[in-house]
Protein backbone atom coordinates (compact mmCIF):
# COMPACT_ATOMS: atom_id res chain seq x y z
CA UNK A 1 0.00 0.00 0.00
CA UNK A 2 1.60 3.32 -1.06
CA UNK A 3 1.66 5.41 1.99
CA UNK A 4 3.48 8.29 2.90
CA UNK A 5 4.18 9.85 6.99
CA UNK A 6 6.65 12.80 6.20
CA UNK A 7 6.28 15.76 4.20
CA UNK A 8 6.07 15.60 0.77
CA UNK A 9 9.00 17.42 -1.26
CA UNK A 10 8.55 20.99 -2.61
CA UNK A 11 6.42 21.41 -5.82
CA UNK A 12 4.44 17.92 -5.24
CA UNK A 13 0.92 18.17 -5.23
CA UNK A 14 0.13 16.96 -1.58
CA UNK A 15 -3.14 17.12 -0.90
CA UNK A 16 -6.79 17.75 -2.15
CA UNK A 17 -9.89 19.50 0.13
CA UNK A 18 -13.71 20.55 -0.80
CA UNK A 19 -15.45 23.26 -0.37
CA UNK A 20 -19.05 22.04 0.69
CA UNK A 21 -22.25 23.99 -0.08
CA UNK A 22 -23.69 20.82 1.98
CA UNK A 23 -20.92 19.46 4.05
CA UNK A 24 -23.27 16.70 5.82
CA UNK A 25 -24.68 15.84 2.06
CA UNK A 26 -21.24 15.61 0.53
CA UNK A 27 -19.39 13.74 3.22
CA UNK A 28 -22.22 10.84 2.78
CA UNK A 29 -21.48 11.23 -1.10
CA UNK A 30 -18.12 10.59 -1.14
CA UNK A 31 -18.61 8.32 1.87
CA UNK A 32 -20.77 6.14 -0.91
CA UNK A 33 -18.31 6.53 -3.92
CA UNK A 34 -14.39 6.67 -2.13
CA UNK A 35 -15.69 4.17 1.00
CA UNK A 36 -14.11 7.46 2.92
CA UNK A 37 -14.83 7.96 7.23
CA UNK A 38 -14.06 11.07 8.47
CA UNK A 39 -12.16 12.57 11.66
CA UNK A 40 -12.31 16.00 12.96
CA UNK A 41 -14.93 18.30 12.20
CA UNK A 42 -14.03 20.80 15.28
CA UNK A 43 -15.39 24.18 15.80
CA UNK A 44 -12.00 26.25 15.75
CA UNK A 45 -11.39 24.74 12.61
CA UNK A 46 -14.26 25.40 10.99
CA UNK A 47 -15.89 22.03 10.80
CA UNK A 48 -12.98 20.91 8.10
CA UNK A 49 -12.76 17.41 8.00
CA UNK A 50 -10.27 14.87 6.87
CA UNK A 51 -11.40 11.90 4.97
CA UNK A 52 -9.79 8.62 5.58
CA UNK A 53 -8.87 5.80 3.62
CA UNK A 54 -7.58 2.58 5.54
CA UNK A 55 -7.07 5.24 8.11
CA UNK A 56 -5.13 7.26 6.70
CA UNK A 57 -5.76 10.82 5.89
CA UNK A 58 -6.54 11.14 1.87
CA UNK A 59 -8.37 14.30 1.20
CA UNK A 60 -10.18 17.04 3.24
CA UNK A 61 -13.89 18.70 3.41
CA UNK A 62 -14.73 22.03 5.03
CA UNK A 63 -18.18 23.95 4.56
CA UNK A 64 -18.22 26.54 1.56
CA UNK A 65 -16.08 29.48 2.58
CA UNK A 66 -18.05 31.93 0.04
CA UNK A 67 -21.34 31.16 -1.33
CA UNK A 68 -20.22 32.96 -4.78
CA UNK A 69 -17.58 30.77 -5.60
CA UNK A 70 -19.16 27.13 -6.35
CA UNK A 71 -18.21 23.62 -4.71
CA UNK A 72 -14.74 22.59 -6.11
CA UNK A 73 -11.81 20.72 -5.39
CA UNK A 74 -8.54 22.13 -5.04
CA UNK A 75 -5.15 21.05 -5.20
CA UNK A 76 -2.46 21.78 -3.12
CA UNK A 77 1.31 22.01 -3.76
CA UNK A 78 4.01 21.18 -0.86
CA UNK A 79 5.57 24.45 0.15
CA UNK A 80 9.05 24.22 1.83
CA UNK A 81 8.41 27.85 2.78
CA UNK A 82 5.14 29.03 1.72
CA UNK A 83 5.74 33.02 2.45
CA UNK A 84 8.95 32.61 -0.37
CA UNK A 85 6.73 31.36 -2.82
CA UNK A 86 3.68 33.52 -2.24
CA UNK A 87 6.43 36.11 -3.55
CA UNK A 88 7.34 33.27 -6.61
CA UNK A 89 3.69 33.76 -7.60
CA UNK A 90 2.96 37.43 -7.45
CA UNK A 91 6.91 37.42 -9.12
CA UNK A 92 5.25 34.96 -11.94
CA UNK A 93 1.53 37.25 -12.74
CA UNK A 94 -0.45 35.36 -10.34
CA UNK A 95 -2.76 36.83 -7.27
CA UNK A 96 -2.17 35.42 -3.57
CA UNK A 97 -5.85 34.83 -2.34
CA UNK A 98 -5.27 33.34 1.14
CA UNK A 99 -2.19 34.79 2.40
CA UNK A 100 0.08 32.20 4.12
CA UNK A 101 -2.29 30.93 7.28
CA UNK A 102 -1.20 29.03 10.13
CA UNK A 103 -3.84 26.49 10.89
CA UNK A 104 -3.31 25.49 14.35
CA UNK A 105 0.37 23.37 14.83
CA UNK A 106 -1.46 21.13 11.58
CA UNK A 107 0.92 23.45 8.87
CA UNK A 108 0.04 26.36 7.16
CA UNK A 109 -1.68 27.03 3.64
CA UNK A 110 -2.46 29.44 0.87
CA UNK A 111 -5.01 29.42 -1.19
CA UNK A 112 -3.66 31.43 -4.83
CA UNK A 113 -4.94 31.81 -8.52
CA UNK A 114 -2.68 31.33 -11.83
CA UNK A 115 -2.90 34.18 -14.29
CA UNK A 116 -5.22 32.44 -16.14
CA UNK A 117 -7.57 32.54 -13.04
CA UNK A 118 -7.42 28.51 -12.24
CA UNK A 119 -7.27 28.24 -8.33
CA UNK A 120 -4.86 26.19 -6.43
CA UNK A 121 -3.19 25.84 -2.84
CA UNK A 122 -0.11 25.50 -0.88
CA UNK A 123 0.45 23.69 2.10
CA UNK A 124 3.63 23.87 4.17
CA UNK A 125 3.52 21.32 6.32
CA UNK A 126 3.75 20.94 10.27
CA UNK A 127 1.71 17.77 12.05
CA UNK A 128 -0.51 17.40 9.22
CA UNK A 129 1.94 16.57 6.54
CA UNK A 130 -1.07 16.18 3.70
CA UNK A 131 -2.14 12.47 2.25
CA UNK A 132 -0.80 9.60 3.98
CA UNK A 133 -2.07 7.16 1.32
CA UNK A 134 -2.07 7.22 -2.07
CA UNK A 135 -2.39 5.36 -5.75
CA UNK A 136 -4.93 3.15 -3.72
CA UNK A 137 -8.42 3.05 -4.09
CA UNK A 138 -9.89 5.67 -2.15
CA UNK A 139 -6.96 7.84 -2.83
CA UNK A 140 -5.46 10.60 -4.45
CA UNK A 141 -3.57 8.92 -8.32
CA UNK A 142 -3.27 12.31 -10.30
CA UNK A 143 -3.64 15.86 -10.30
CA UNK A 144 -3.79 17.72 -13.25
CA UNK A 145 -4.62 21.54 -14.77
CA UNK A 146 -6.54 21.97 -18.24
CA UNK A 147 -5.47 25.58 -19.33
CA UNK A 148 -6.58 27.76 -22.25
CA UNK A 149 -3.07 28.53 -22.83
CA UNK A 150 -0.59 25.96 -22.12
CA UNK A 151 2.75 27.48 -22.92
CA UNK A 152 2.01 30.20 -20.39
CA UNK A 153 0.28 28.04 -17.46
CA UNK A 154 4.14 26.14 -18.24
CA UNK A 155 5.75 28.93 -17.94
CA UNK A 156 3.88 30.27 -14.30
CA UNK A 157 4.47 26.91 -13.18
CA UNK A 158 7.82 26.57 -14.19
CA UNK A 159 8.54 29.81 -11.94
CA UNK A 160 6.98 29.28 -9.48
CA UNK A 161 7.80 25.59 -8.64
CA UNK A 162 10.76 24.90 -10.78
CA UNK A 163 8.80 22.01 -12.75
CA UNK A 164 10.16 20.50 -15.80
CA UNK A 165 7.82 19.80 -18.21
CA UNK A 166 8.06 16.58 -20.44
CA UNK A 167 5.63 15.87 -23.30
CA UNK A 168 4.12 12.27 -23.61
CA UNK A 169 4.86 10.00 -26.26
CA UNK A 170 2.23 8.51 -28.29
CA UNK A 171 2.10 5.02 -26.51
CA UNK A 172 1.45 6.89 -23.69
CA UNK A 173 -1.48 8.63 -24.88
CA UNK A 174 0.50 11.65 -26.23
CA UNK A 175 0.54 12.49 -30.35
CA UNK A 176 -1.46 15.51 -30.88
CA UNK A 177 -2.39 15.98 -27.89
CA UNK A 178 -1.19 19.56 -26.25
CA UNK A 179 -0.31 17.65 -22.76
CA UNK A 180 2.78 17.56 -20.87
CA UNK A 181 3.44 15.71 -17.57
CA UNK A 182 6.03 18.08 -14.79
CA UNK A 183 8.41 17.20 -12.57
CA UNK A 184 11.21 18.69 -10.48
CA UNK A 185 13.92 16.10 -12.12
CA UNK A 186 12.39 12.55 -11.11
CA UNK A 187 8.83 10.98 -12.03
CA UNK A 188 6.14 12.98 -13.31
CA UNK A 189 4.19 14.26 -10.51
CA UNK A 190 1.05 15.48 -12.04
CA UNK A 191 -0.37 16.69 -15.71
CA UNK A 192 -0.93 20.40 -17.78
CA UNK A 193 -2.45 20.44 -20.80
CA UNK A 194 -4.95 22.78 -23.31
CA UNK A 195 -8.25 22.17 -22.58
CA UNK A 196 -10.26 19.58 -24.82
CA UNK A 197 -13.70 20.05 -25.67
CA UNK A 198 -15.70 18.32 -23.09
CA UNK A 199 -13.10 18.45 -20.10
CA UNK A 200 -12.99 21.25 -17.42
CA UNK A 201 -11.18 24.15 -17.01
CA UNK A 202 -8.50 24.41 -14.50
CA UNK A 203 -6.93 22.27 -11.59
CA UNK A 204 -8.40 18.53 -11.43
CA UNK A 205 -8.13 16.11 -9.15
CA UNK A 206 -8.27 12.12 -10.11
CA UNK A 207 -9.01 9.48 -7.47
CA UNK A 208 -7.97 6.25 -7.50
CA UNK A 209 -11.11 3.45 -7.77
CA UNK A 210 -11.22 -0.81 -7.72
CA UNK A 211 -13.74 0.04 -10.57
CA UNK A 212 -14.14 3.18 -12.73
CA UNK A 213 -17.78 1.53 -14.18
CA UNK A 214 -19.20 0.98 -10.78
CA UNK A 215 -17.72 4.48 -9.21
CA UNK A 216 -19.63 6.15 -12.17
CA UNK A 217 -22.73 4.10 -11.41
CA UNK A 218 -22.23 5.11 -7.97
CA UNK A 219 -21.96 8.82 -9.18
CA UNK A 220 -25.11 8.46 -11.51
CA UNK A 221 -27.42 7.03 -8.65
CA UNK A 222 -26.28 9.35 -6.09
CA UNK A 223 -27.38 12.58 -8.06
CA UNK A 224 -24.10 13.32 -9.88
CA UNK A 225 -23.71 13.25 -14.01
CA UNK A 226 -21.09 12.06 -16.26
CA UNK A 227 -19.28 14.31 -18.19
CA UNK A 228 -16.62 12.18 -20.11
CA UNK A 229 -17.81 8.62 -20.33
CA UNK A 230 -15.55 5.73 -18.77
CA UNK A 231 -12.97 4.69 -21.68
CA UNK A 232 -10.14 2.85 -21.27
CA UNK A 233 -6.40 4.64 -21.86
CA UNK A 234 -2.64 3.49 -20.74
CA UNK A 235 -2.97 3.87 -17.29
CA UNK A 236 -6.48 2.72 -16.49
CA UNK A 237 -9.90 3.31 -16.89
CA UNK A 238 -11.09 6.86 -16.98
CA UNK A 239 -13.52 8.32 -16.40
CA UNK A 240 -14.82 13.04 -15.66
CA UNK A 241 -17.42 13.03 -13.61
CA UNK A 242 -19.35 15.82 -11.16
CA UNK A 243 -20.93 15.45 -8.25
CA UNK A 244 -24.75 16.36 -7.47
CA UNK A 245 -23.67 20.12 -6.59
CA UNK A 246 -21.24 20.41 -9.82
CA UNK A 247 -17.71 20.04 -8.76
CA UNK A 248 -16.06 17.78 -11.16
CA UNK A 249 -13.18 15.15 -10.53
CA UNK A 250 -11.85 12.55 -12.61
CA UNK A 251 -11.87 8.55 -11.07
CA UNK A 252 -9.19 6.14 -12.56
CA UNK A 253 -9.40 2.11 -11.80
CA UNK A 254 -7.49 -1.09 -13.57
CA UNK A 255 -8.62 -1.27 -17.60
CA UNK A 256 -11.80 -3.18 -18.42
CA UNK A 257 -11.11 -6.61 -18.89
CA UNK A 258 -11.13 -8.04 -22.31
Amino acid sequence: MPTRDTPWPNGTPCWVDYGAADLDAARAFYSALLGWEYTGGDPEFGGYLNATSEGREAAGLGPQMDPADPPRWTTYFAADDAAATVAKIRDAGGTVVVEPMEVGPMGTMVVALDPQGNPFGLWQSGTHTGCRIHNEPGSLAWNEAMVADSAAARSFYSAVFGFRFDEMPPEAGGGDMDYTTFSTGGNPLGGLGATQEGMPTGWLTCFSVADTDAAVATVQGKGGTVVMPAMDTPFGRFAVVADPWGAQFEVMGPAAAS
